[in-house]
Protein backbone atom coordinates (compact mmCIF):
# COMPACT_ATOMS: atom_id res chain seq x y z
CA UNK A 1 0.00 0.00 0.00
CA UNK A 2 1.31 3.71 -0.92
CA UNK A 3 2.02 6.13 2.00
CA UNK A 4 0.62 9.88 1.24
CA UNK A 5 4.25 11.07 0.35
CA UNK A 6 4.85 8.13 -2.31
CA UNK A 7 1.19 8.84 -4.04
CA UNK A 8 2.23 12.77 -3.67
CA UNK A 9 5.46 12.08 -5.44
CA UNK A 10 3.73 9.54 -8.10
CA UNK A 11 1.12 12.84 -9.03
CA UNK A 12 -2.01 10.72 -7.60
CA UNK A 13 -4.44 12.49 -4.70
CA UNK A 14 -3.07 12.45 -1.57
CA UNK A 15 -3.94 13.41 2.19
CA UNK A 16 -1.40 15.96 3.24
CA UNK A 17 -2.45 16.52 7.04
CA UNK A 18 -0.78 13.20 7.49
CA UNK A 19 1.89 12.36 10.40
CA UNK A 20 4.64 11.88 7.58
CA UNK A 21 4.12 14.82 5.72
CA UNK A 22 3.57 17.44 8.35
CA UNK A 23 6.43 16.53 10.20
CA UNK A 24 8.18 16.70 7.28
CA UNK A 25 6.75 20.48 6.83
CA UNK A 26 7.34 21.24 10.22
CA UNK A 27 11.08 19.94 9.47
CA UNK A 28 10.98 22.22 6.77
CA UNK A 29 9.88 25.49 8.81
CA UNK A 30 12.39 24.77 11.38
CA UNK A 31 15.29 25.02 8.68
CA UNK A 32 13.48 27.88 6.82
CA UNK A 33 12.87 29.87 10.55
CA UNK A 34 17.20 29.52 11.21
CA UNK A 35 17.13 30.47 7.66
CA UNK A 36 15.47 33.46 7.64
CA UNK A 37 16.94 34.74 10.90
CA UNK A 38 20.44 34.83 10.26
CA UNK A 39 22.60 38.16 10.21
CA UNK A 40 22.92 39.50 6.78
CA UNK A 41 26.73 38.80 6.74
CA UNK A 42 26.21 34.88 6.95
CA UNK A 43 26.16 33.88 4.06
CA UNK A 44 27.66 30.57 4.30
CA UNK A 45 25.88 29.85 7.42
CA UNK A 46 22.32 30.38 5.08
CA UNK A 47 23.98 28.05 2.50
CA UNK A 48 25.04 25.18 4.84
CA UNK A 49 21.09 25.26 5.77
CA UNK A 50 20.08 25.38 1.83
CA UNK A 51 22.25 22.24 1.00
CA UNK A 52 20.74 20.61 4.52
CA UNK A 53 17.01 21.56 3.17
CA UNK A 54 17.02 21.49 -0.90
CA UNK A 55 17.34 18.00 -2.86
CA UNK A 56 20.25 19.33 -4.76
CA UNK A 57 22.62 23.00 -5.16
CA UNK A 58 25.40 23.63 -7.58
CA UNK A 59 28.10 25.97 -7.26
CA UNK A 60 27.32 29.59 -6.57
CA UNK A 61 23.25 29.82 -5.46
CA UNK A 62 21.77 32.88 -3.51
CA UNK A 63 18.73 33.49 -2.53
CA UNK A 64 17.17 36.25 -0.28
CA UNK A 65 16.02 35.78 3.09
CA UNK A 66 12.92 35.53 3.36
CA UNK A 67 12.47 32.30 1.29
CA UNK A 68 9.16 29.74 2.02
CA UNK A 69 8.81 26.18 0.66
CA UNK A 70 7.03 23.09 1.85
CA UNK A 71 9.31 20.54 2.35
CA UNK A 72 12.49 21.84 0.25
CA UNK A 73 14.16 18.38 -0.64
CA UNK A 74 11.95 18.59 -4.32
CA UNK A 75 13.97 21.43 -5.08
CA UNK A 76 16.89 21.48 -7.48
CA UNK A 77 18.43 24.64 -8.26
CA UNK A 78 21.45 24.98 -11.27
CA UNK A 79 24.49 26.89 -10.99
CA UNK A 80 24.52 30.94 -10.63
CA UNK A 81 20.88 30.56 -9.20
CA UNK A 82 19.75 34.04 -7.43
CA UNK A 83 16.56 34.68 -5.78
CA UNK A 84 15.03 38.09 -3.91
CA UNK A 85 13.16 38.95 -2.05
CA UNK A 86 10.18 36.40 -0.95
CA UNK A 87 10.41 33.63 -3.22
CA UNK A 88 8.06 31.04 -2.22
CA UNK A 89 7.84 27.38 -3.63
CA UNK A 90 5.21 24.80 -2.80
CA UNK A 91 7.47 21.60 -3.49
CA UNK A 92 4.96 19.18 -3.04
CA UNK A 93 6.40 17.70 -6.27
CA UNK A 94 9.37 18.27 -8.19
CA UNK A 95 10.75 21.40 -9.63
CA UNK A 96 13.85 21.95 -11.73
CA UNK A 97 16.27 25.01 -12.09
CA UNK A 98 18.95 25.26 -14.53
CA UNK A 99 21.76 27.22 -14.41
CA UNK A 100 22.17 31.14 -14.48
CA UNK A 101 18.10 31.74 -13.63
CA UNK A 102 17.04 34.98 -11.87
CA UNK A 103 14.26 35.53 -9.88
CA UNK A 104 12.99 38.94 -8.81
CA UNK A 105 10.92 39.49 -5.62
CA UNK A 106 7.71 38.14 -4.92
CA UNK A 107 8.21 34.75 -7.05
CA UNK A 108 5.38 32.32 -6.21
CA UNK A 109 6.08 28.76 -7.52
CA UNK A 110 3.31 26.40 -7.18
CA UNK A 111 3.31 22.75 -7.74
CA UNK A 112 0.66 21.62 -5.50
CA UNK A 113 -3.38 21.98 -6.04
CA UNK A 114 -6.77 20.69 -5.15
CA UNK A 115 -9.78 19.44 -6.50
CA UNK A 116 -12.17 21.77 -7.71
CA UNK A 117 -14.96 20.02 -6.45
CA UNK A 118 -15.32 21.10 -2.54
CA UNK A 119 -15.84 17.38 -1.33
CA UNK A 120 -12.60 16.00 -1.64
CA UNK A 121 -10.89 19.62 -1.11
CA UNK A 122 -12.75 19.80 2.15
CA UNK A 123 -10.91 16.30 3.20
CA UNK A 124 -7.64 18.12 2.31
CA UNK A 125 -7.02 16.16 -0.41
CA UNK A 126 -4.33 17.50 -2.97
CA UNK A 127 -2.39 16.96 -6.29
CA UNK A 128 1.18 17.92 -7.04
CA UNK A 129 2.57 17.99 -10.39
CA UNK A 130 6.36 18.96 -11.41
CA UNK A 131 7.32 22.40 -12.55
CA UNK A 132 10.55 22.74 -14.58
CA UNK A 133 12.56 25.83 -15.72
CA UNK A 134 15.29 25.33 -18.24
CA UNK A 135 18.76 27.47 -18.36
CA UNK A 136 19.24 31.10 -18.65
CA UNK A 137 15.33 32.07 -17.16
CA UNK A 138 15.11 35.51 -16.03
CA UNK A 139 11.32 35.60 -13.81
CA UNK A 140 10.05 39.10 -13.38
CA UNK A 141 8.49 40.18 -9.87
CA UNK A 142 5.32 38.88 -8.42
CA UNK A 143 4.98 36.59 -11.18
CA UNK A 144 2.89 33.09 -10.42
CA UNK A 145 3.68 29.61 -11.70
CA UNK A 146 1.07 27.36 -11.70
CA UNK A 147 1.46 23.20 -11.32
CA UNK A 148 2.75 21.37 -14.51
CA UNK A 149 4.56 24.53 -16.38
CA UNK A 150 7.79 23.76 -17.83
CA UNK A 151 9.88 27.67 -18.79
CA UNK A 152 12.36 26.89 -21.82
CA UNK A 153 15.79 28.20 -21.50
CA UNK A 154 16.17 31.85 -21.98
CA UNK A 155 12.81 32.95 -21.30
CA UNK A 156 11.47 36.24 -19.73
CA UNK A 157 8.90 36.30 -18.15
CA UNK A 158 7.40 39.85 -17.74
CA UNK A 159 6.28 40.99 -13.82
CA UNK A 160 3.26 40.38 -12.67
CA UNK A 161 2.38 37.44 -15.11
CA UNK A 162 0.42 34.09 -14.14
CA UNK A 163 1.99 31.37 -15.84
CA UNK A 164 -0.37 28.26 -16.53
CA UNK A 165 0.70 26.54 -19.60
CA UNK A 166 4.03 25.80 -20.84
CA UNK A 167 6.84 28.73 -22.53
CA UNK A 168 8.86 27.69 -25.13
CA UNK A 169 12.55 28.51 -24.99
CA UNK A 170 14.06 32.14 -25.86
CA UNK A 171 11.24 34.25 -25.63
CA UNK A 172 9.57 37.52 -23.87
CA UNK A 173 6.32 36.25 -21.89
CA UNK A 174 4.11 37.96 -19.96
CA UNK A 175 0.19 38.22 -18.70
CA UNK A 176 -2.41 36.77 -16.81
CA UNK A 177 -2.52 34.45 -18.30
CA UNK A 178 1.22 34.86 -19.37
CA UNK A 179 1.43 34.55 -23.12
CA UNK A 180 4.31 34.83 -25.41
CA UNK A 181 4.87 38.22 -26.66
CA UNK A 182 7.79 38.10 -29.21
CA UNK A 183 11.18 36.29 -29.62
CA UNK A 184 14.18 37.26 -28.58
CA UNK A 185 16.58 37.90 -31.20
CA UNK A 186 20.72 39.05 -31.75
CA UNK A 187 19.65 42.56 -31.30
CA UNK A 188 18.08 42.45 -27.71
CA UNK A 189 21.93 42.05 -27.30
CA UNK A 190 22.62 45.61 -28.02
CA UNK A 191 19.78 47.11 -25.27
CA UNK A 192 19.55 46.92 -21.48
CA UNK A 193 15.80 48.56 -20.95
CA UNK A 194 14.08 48.80 -24.11
CA UNK A 195 15.81 51.01 -26.57
CA UNK A 196 18.35 52.14 -24.37
CA UNK A 197 21.67 50.72 -25.87
CA UNK A 198 24.59 49.55 -23.83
Amino acid sequence: MESEKEKMLAGKPYFAMGKELSEERLKAKELLFDFNHTHPKEIKQRNTILKELLGGTKKSFYFEPPFRCDYGYNIFVGSNFYSNYNLIILDCAKVRIGDNVMMAPNVSIFTAGHPVHQEPRNKFIEYAIPVTIGNGVWIGGHTVINPGVNIGDNAVIGSGSVVTKDIPANVIAFGNPCKVVREITEEDKDYYFRKLKF
